[in-house]
C-alpha cells in the first residue's frame, strides 16, 4: 500500500494515489476508500481493482493538512494502509485511523 502524492502547481491541492495490495484483501470483491475526505462515507469512492489483485483510486485533496482514513473491504472489514504516514486512535472503536499528510 503506497502512497504516491503529486502536488499542483496552480493551487494547493494534491492528487494522492491510494493502493491496497492484494496481500491485504486476499479474494476481495471490492473495496472503498473512506475517510475525512468523503465524510466518511463508505459508497462515495469506490477503488478499481487491478489485473494483479491490488486495488487503487487517486483522489485530489487540500494539501496543508491531514486526512483520517481506512480501507473497507467487501463492506464487511476494515483495513489500515500499511504504508500511512502515521496512525491517530480512532474516536469510534478500539481501533486506528490511518493518516496521509498532504
Amino acid at each position: 500500500m503506497s502512497l504516491k502524492k503529486q502536488y499542483l502547481k496552480s493551487k494547493a491541492r494534491a492528487k494522492v494515489t491510494f493502493r491496497l495490495p492484494r496481500e491485504a484483501a486476499p479474494d476481495a470483491e471490492n473495496a472503498a476508500l473512506v475517510g475525512e475526505f468523503n465524510d466518511w462515507n463508505v459508497y462515495a469512492t469506490q477503488m478499481k481493482k487491478l489485473k494483479n489483485g491490488d486495488f487503487t483510486v487517486t483522489v485530489e485533496l487540500d494539501s496543508g493538512r491531514a486526512y483520517e482514513y481506512r480501507y473497507l473491504i467487501d463492506e464487511m472489514r476494515w483495513e489500515n494502509d500499511w504504508d500511512a504516514d502515521r496512525y491517530v486512535r480512532s474516536v469510534f472503536g478500539n481501533c486506528d485511523n490511518s493518516v496521509v499528510d498532504v
